[in-house]
C-alpha cells in the first residue's frame, strides 16, 4: 500500500503486527522514553510528511499510560507533517464512562475523545464501543466496527437448532438481537440492575430459556461480576448449556477461571482487541486483525467500510 505509514503503541503491538501483516505493508517502529521525572518522550522512527499514518493503540491497563503514549504519537505525527492521523483503537476503556449518573463526576469517554481530536486525530477506528452514543462524542469521522462476523463465524460451526442468544442487559439487546438474526437464533433478556461495580442484581431472565442452549453475548467482561450473575438465573430457568461471549475480554480478577468452573459453562469466546489472552481450556480467542486490517485499506483508498458489516 502506498503512502500509508503505520505505528503502533506498547498497549499491544502483536495485534499491530497482525494487522500489517494482512495489509503487506511494514509496522514502523516508535521510540517511548522515560525521563527521570517519569515524563514520558515519543518518536516514531519513520517519515510521516504528506503520508496516510495510522496510530494502532487500544486503551488498556495501564490505561492512563496507554492514553498519554497515545496522545504523544498524535501530537509526533501532526508535528511530522502527516497528511491524515487515524487512531486504531481497537478497545476505548472511556467508553463506558459516557453519561453523568451521579452528581458531580467526570463524562470520561467524551474528555478523551476530545483529547484525541486536540492531540492531532482526523479519523477514529474502534470496535464494539460500550454505548452508540459514545460515537458521537467524537468531532472527526469514526468507523465503529463490530465483531459480530467473527462471532458468528466461530458459533456456527455448532448445531444451533436449539439455541437462543441472550442478553445480559438491555443496553446490549440491540446487539444481541443482531445476533440472533445472524445464527437464526432466538433472543432473550436478563433484567439488570448495577449498583456499583462489583454489585449487580440481575432479577430475571425474560424470554424462553428452559431447556435451550443459550449463547451469551456482551461487549466486554471484566470482573465477571454481571455474567456470574446470569448465570445463576439461567440456571434456574433450566438451561442446557452456556457458551459466554464478548468482542473485549478483560478478563481482570480471576473472571476467566470463575467463569470456566462453572460446569454449565462449555465455552467462552473473545476477541484479541484485548492482549495477553490466548485460546486454550475453555477460552477461545478469535483475531479481529483482518477486519481491523481490511477497514484500514478502505479508509486509505476512499471505499465504503460499511461492507464489513454484512453477514
Amino acid at each position: 500500500m502506498r503512502d500509508i505509514t503505520v505505528f503502533s503503541g506498547s498497549a499491544h503491538p502483536e495485534l499491530a503486527e497482525e494487522i500489517c501483516a494482512h495489509l503487506g505493508t511494514p509496522l514502523h517502529p516508535v521510540s517511548v522514553k522515560r525521563f527521570a521525572n517519569d515524563v514520558l518522550e515519543v518518536q516514531l522512527q519513520a517519515n510521516c510528511r504528506e503520508r496516510d499514518v495510522y496510530l494502532i493503540q487500544p486503551l488498556v491497563p495501564p490505561t492512563q499510560e496507554h492514553l498519554v503514549e497515545l496522545l504523544l504519537m498524535l501530537d509526533a505525527a501532526r508535528g511530522a507533517s502527516a497528511a491524515r492521523i487515524t487512531v486504531v483503537l481497537p478497545h476505548y476503556a472511556y467508553a463506558r464512562s459516557d453519561k453523568k449518573d451521579a452528581p458531580r463526576i467526570s463524562i470520561g469517554a467524551r474528555l478523551v475523545a476530545d483529547l484525541m481530536v486536540a492531540a492531532g486525530a482526523g479519523r477514529v477506528l474502534t470496535m464494539t464501543l460500550h454505548s452508540p452514543q459514545v460515537h458521537g462524542f467524537f468531532s472527526v469521522p469514526v468507523d465503529h466496527l463490530h465483531a459480530l462476523r467473527e462471532l458468528a463465524v466461530h458459533f456456527r460451526q455448532y448445531d444451533l437448532s436449539n439455541t437462543v442468544v441472550v442478553s445480559p442487559d438491555l443496553g446490549n439487546a440491540k446487539e444481541a438481537a443482531a445476533f440472533a438474526r445472524r445464527l437464526g437464533a432466538d433472543v432473550a433478556m436478563g433484567a439488570k440492575q448495577r449498583f456499583s461495580d462489583d454489585r449487580v442484581v440481575i432479577s430475571s431472565v425474560i424470554g424462553d430459556v428452559a431447556g435451550k442452549d443459550v449463547i451469551v453475548l456482551d461487549d466486554e467482561i471484566a470482573k465477571g461480576t454481571t455474567m456470574i450473575e446470569l448465570l445463576d438465573r439461567l440456571r434456574e430457568r433450566g438451561v442446557t448449556s452456556v457458551r459466554v461471549a464478548c468482542t473485549h475480554g478483560l478478563f481482570s480478577s480471576g473472571a476467566i477461571e470463575r467463569l470456566s468452573d462453572r460446569p454449565e459453562v462449555e465455552e467462552i469466546v473473545c476477541t484479541n482487541t484485548v492482549p495477553g489472552h490466548k485460546s486454550g481450556g475453555k477460552l477461545t480467542v478469535l483475531s479481529i486483525a483482518p477486519a481491523l486490517a481490511e477497514a484500514m485499506r478502505r479508509i486509505h483508498e476512499g471505499e465504503s467500510v460499511s461492507a464489513l458489516f454484512g453477514v
